[in-house]
């Protein structure tokens, strides 16, 4: 096992001494200009094919990696999941240091049905960063919570989505703000980019880029 301290100077002609004794025997080294790694013949990357999983109703994963093309070793550092294409699935962007700057992966699963959540916050900050949102359909509860911040470097688009399969409605969805706050709405229809507000009652949906009110 081993552990690579990387320094980000702002210039690539900054250089940074080492912060202490390096251990040659353990295979430790330092390089004062993390650009220069290469020219020095190091290489942090073990080459790892990256991996893909398909949840399977919350009890089983399926290894995906290959079928779809995502097993790439070019050193990932960072994959954001978002509706790139606007249309209800959504795709995965990946980040790496090689081997293609940056990748992108269409979702070519079979269109079911879904909903999209923004959340405006008032009491909370605005965008409601750290609700928690409950959707129940029938006797299958989805919970997701608003971290759009979750990879190395990078961040998600600031939209809650729900996958409903071949829901056409929640029955009701539960919105915990991080001020405390619950609000509770019913019958919200699928297949819709909804907004809520955390001092209004009910919510509005965006259409065409319009916000309206349903």
């Amino acid at each position: 096992m081993w552990l690579a301290v990387v320094s980000q100077p702002c210039s690539r002609s900054a250089a940074i001494a080492a912060p202490g004794r390096i251990d040659k025997s353990l295979g430790e080294f330092w390089v004062e200009n993390p650009w220069e790694i290469v020219k020095g013949g190091h290489n942090l990357s073990a080459f790892e094919r990256n991996r893909t999983w398909l949840n399977v109703r919350g009890g089983a994963f399926v290894d995906l990696s290959y079928l779809t093309g995502m097993d790439s070793e070019g050193d990932g550092r960072c994959a954001v999941a978002g509706d790139f294409q606007n249309n209800g699935r959504l795709d995965v962007v990946v980040r790496q240091a090689g081997g293609g700057a940056l990748l992108f992966f269409a979702n070519q699963f079979p269109q079911r049905h879904y909903l999209k959540v923004t959340l405006r916050g008032k009491q909370s900050n605005r965008q409601g960063i750290g609700a928690r949102l409950t959707a129940t359909v029938g006797r299958q509860k989805y919970v997701r919570e608003l971290y759009p911040i979750n990879s190395y470097r990078s961040q998600a688009p600031n939209v809650v989505h729900f996958g409903l399969g071949d829901a056409t409605k929640m029955d009701h969805l539960t919105v915990r703000w991080p001020s405390g706050k619950m609000q509770q709405l019913s019958g919200v229809s699928a297949n819709s980019h909804v907004v809520i507000d955390e001092d209004r009652e009910g919510y509005t949906v965006v259409v065409a880029g319009q916000v309206i009110e349903p």
